[in-house]
């Protein structure tokens, strides 16, 4: 298979939440391909713009807060990428916030605050750019899911649902947009070595615990999902829709 196939030259990602971790990595992943790319965060991601300019690449800073913005203003925030860099074929949703709290003690704060930005963002941004790649006859929704797309965990009630609601959207969208040559999939990763998991790595005992069942033998980091993102975003996955691609060391067949 011709290398080419996964090439994103002339193509422009937007990455929400890529100030760091896994949407830093999503950013330059897609910037190697070939790809410009538009950052979504609360305030510049200075560091991964630099990055993919070293690259050779453009980026574009999208300032939002996706815990207060209205589905107008994330319209708006994805019409600006096609106003700054021409164009916009490649949405990756990242940005995602997580709470925890026994589920007898879980405020409905917390609920409301994780369910705003890892659903309610996803599904505003995706049903935007989806506007404007349905007109091009073209584009790419990847979103991202998590091990709790598909288990239930502990302590993370709000995160758990918003996972799950995210792998149903991915389908939803895919049913709806295949044929008008839209690809929408999501990538669920397993137990990567974040910020978000930090408190887990400090408890020897859970770290342990979850070391002992990845068949792999150690945690994920950002250069794993670079793969199956650019896989993703590239005109190889144009007959794959709809799919949760795991992403964990083997943690779910275990």
């Amino acid at each position: 298979m011709s290398a080419d196939l996964f090439r994103l030259d002339g193509k422009v990602a937007l990455v929400t939440g890529s100030s760091r971790g896994l949407g830093q990595g999503a950013a330059l992943a897609l910037a190697e391909a070939g790809a410009d790319v538009a950052l979504l965060n609360r305030a510049p991601a200075h560091e991964t713009a630099d990055k993919v300019k070293a690259l050779g690449r453009r980026a574009h800073h999208v300032e939002q807060d996706l815990g207060a913005a209205t589905p107008e203003e994330l319209d708006e925030s994805v019409q600006s990428v096609v106003d700054a860099l021409g164009r916009i074929d490649v949405l990756v949703n990242n940005a995602g916030i997580i709470r925890r709290a026994p589920v007898l003690e879980h405020s409905a704060s917390d609920w409301r605050d994780v369910l705003t930005v890892n659903l309610d963002a996803v599904f505003h941004l995706s049903q935007a750019a989806a506007r404007r790649f349905v007109a091009q006859g073209e584009g790419k929704i990847i979103n991202i899911a998590s091990m709790l797309s598909f288990q239930g965990g502990i302590l993370v009630p709000g995160y758990t649902a918003s996972k799950h609601a995210v792998a149903g959207i991915t389908k939803s969208f895919a049913n709806e947009l295949a044929a008008h040559g839209v690809n929408v999939n999501a990538i669920a990763p397993g137990y990567m070595a974040t910020d978000n998991t930090a408190p887990i790595r400090a408890d020897e005992a859970r770290e342990k615990s979850i070391l002992d069942r990845i068949p792999a033998g150690r945690w994920g980091t950002p250069d794993d999902m670079r793969g199956p993102l650019v896989f993703l975003a590239s005109p190889a996955s144009d007959y794959l829709n709809g799919a949760v691609i795991p992403v964990d060391g083997g943690w779910l067949v275990r």
